[in-house]
């Protein structure tokens, strides 16, 4: 019998910050954000429309993929809340000072794990928050991620 190998604190919330993003209702992408203080769960968030308002999947259609627009440019034509900003917005700043965001996303046509760190409206979020380190997939595997240092 082989030893089981017990996953890092990391990868163990960037899969589960990959189990959130399979909530999210993109046609193109999905992500999942969580946020951890003291070892605990503080928030989590994926990718979606706003509440109660029709989504890519509902509407079998998207304004970035009509237009052809590549990932990464033109969010204003996206109907969606960024993961980042659903875990925040359900969060109390007071809660989350201090914490770790972790941020996992795949790509819906193929499955596989994107790279994941936040665009740079997101950033500001997530300082304004009080959360001092984000830690996202990169390469297309979860054991390889990235970190970003945002406290003082």
């Amino acid at each position: 019998m082989s030893e089981r190998v017990r996953p890092s604190k990391d990868k163990y919330y960037l899969n589960i910050a990959l189990a959130v993003a399979k909530r999210g209702t993109c046609k193109r992408r999905n992500y999942g954000a969580i946020i951890i203080v003291n070892d605990e769960i503080i928030s989590t968030g994926y990718s979606g429309a706003p509440r109660g308002k029709p989504n890519c999947l509902v509407l079998k259609d998207c304004p970035r993929i009509i237009q052809n627009i590549p990932s990464g440019e033109r969010y204003d034509l996206c109907i969606s809340v960024h993961a980042e900003q659903n875990a925040i917005i359900s969060a109390a700043r007071r809660d989350m000072i201090g914490g770790t965001m972790y941020i996992a996303g795949f790509e819906m046509e193929t499955g596989l794990v994107v790279d994941s760190n936040p665009c740079y409206l997101c950033t500001r979020f997530i300082m304004q928050a009080g959360i001092e380190v984000v830690k996202f997939t990169k390469s297309h595997e979860i054991k390889n991620f990235g970190i970003l240092e945002l406290k003082g």
